[in-house]
């Protein structure tokens, strides 16, 4: 995941539903309850928010991005103090994560600005704004899950990606390679959204608005990931745009269905994961791209950098202990697939291909194996399991 993307294991309460009944929070500030969040109701008048309209009823919340939140419950209460501190170095993985997604993307931005300043407007044309505006798409629905469960450090990596991404969309608009309308509403998208994620983030941000926003992105969402799909295999498929037209017209019905409470709590649930896990999907479907185009022309991998590979599985493996400890299936998902499949699996091709030494390959598969190993070796000392399958069982059914 270009993913990023001091967070709790346990997501406080939803702003929007916090702040109709307190107008003060106070939160424990006890180590040994470091783990917990209680909070102490002040007063019982509505607290400050910005926007205020009137509060959506209850019954018909849909509560959007919210895939994974049933199985955080194992990460519980009172923990050891090998718990806590797995905990906080897991924080700081994931707050690490920045650096190789960060030169990740520096590099082609550099090289833009240099095409740009020389005037070669035509060499922007080689990077596809279509593919980064999907990743732009991506990270956004992905901030908004992320800031709704308060997972800080993932918070800042999917604002790097949202910015970074958008500076390279900024500068092929400059250079006329992407239309100038599709660039003025992606700009009034990415503004709106890290606006609105940052708001909500600091529960500021009025129910209303925050549920429009989740409405939009799980509409959008769902409509751009079939259509990738499709478009990844023309013209071995007919050019259509059928599939996202199809999808679009899902997505408006599902989501109306659930906010006027036709559908029952479990559809309402399902609904409201569809946004993260289609960002999630949109994530996974880069590396099978990748690898098709890999399989149609295996003379293009000679262009493609074995070091920015390397990068990427550094980056989406950084987040994977974090999103075991917390129990979070759809970050361990995304994460686990780009660092095995977009990373490790661009690495392994261009080895079978003699692009790069077996030395390198060999250096990249123990230090991924010996990663994804400790991770889930720590995480069952922790949780006080004999196996580390046991937290794997946790992380897929819940404990």
């Amino acid at each position: 995941m270009a993913s990023s993307l001091l967070s709790t294991p346990l997501a406080p309460p939803y702003p929007r539903y916090r702040n109709r009944f307190q107008q003060h929070s106070h939160t424990t500030n006890f180590p040994q309850f470091k783990h917990l969040n209680l909070t102490l109701t002040v007063s019982p008048s509505s607290r400050f928010r910005l926007f205020a309209f009137p509060p959506r009823r209850p019954d018909f919340a849909l509560q959007a991005l919210d895939s994974g939140a049933g199985n955080q419950g194992s990460v519980g209460v009172g923990r050891s103090q090998s718990y806590q501190q797995w905990d906080s170095l897991t924080s700081r993985f994931s707050a690490a994560a920045n650096i190789p997604f960060l030169l990740l993307q520096m590099p082609q931005i550099i090289l833009n600005a240099r095409n740009l300043l020389s005037g070669n407007k035509s060499a922007l044309s080689a990077v596809p704004w279509l593919g980064m505006l999907t990743s732009l798409l991506g990270n956004l629905s992905l901030l908004s899950y992320f800031a709704k469960k308060r997972e800080k450090e993932a918070v800042v990596v999917q604002t790097l990606g949202v910015v970074s991404t958008y500076v390279v969309l900024v500068q092929l608009a400059l250079a006329e390679t992407m239309p100038l309308p599709y660039f003025l509403a992606t700009s009034v998208i990415v503004i709106s959204g890290l606006v609105l994620n940052f708001l909500n983030y600091f529960g500021l941000l009025n129910a209303g608005l925050w549920s429009f926003w989740e409405d939009f992105i799980t509409i959008g969402g769902l409509s751009v990931l079939p259509q990738i799909m499709w478009s990844t295999f023309v013209p071995y498929v007919p050019n259509s745009i059928l599939p996202g037209a199809t999808a679009f017209v899902i997505a408006v019905l599902a989501v109306t269905l659930a906010r006027t409470g036709k559908l029952s709590e479990k559809g309402v649930k399902f609904v409201g994961g569809i946004s993260g896990w289609t960002a999630t999907l949109l994530f996974m479907w880069m590396p099978v791209s990748q690898m098709w185009t890999n399989y149609l022309n295996p003379e293009n991998m000679k262009g493609l950098s074995a070091f920015s590979m390397l990068l990427a599985m550094l980056g989406n493996g950084l987040m994977l202990p974090r999103a075991l400890l917390i129990r979070d299936l759809m970050w361990f998902t995304g994460s686990a697939w780009a660092t095995l499949f977009y990373g490790y699996g661009n690495i392994a091709c261009l080895y079978f291909l003699n692009i790069i030494s077996k030395e390198f390959f060999l250096a990249a598969t123990a230090g991924l194996v010996s990663w994804i190993g400790a991770a889930f070796w720590r995480d069952s000392v922790v949780h006080d399991h004999s196996s580390p399958l046991a937290s794997l069982r946790d992380l897929v059914f819940g404990s």
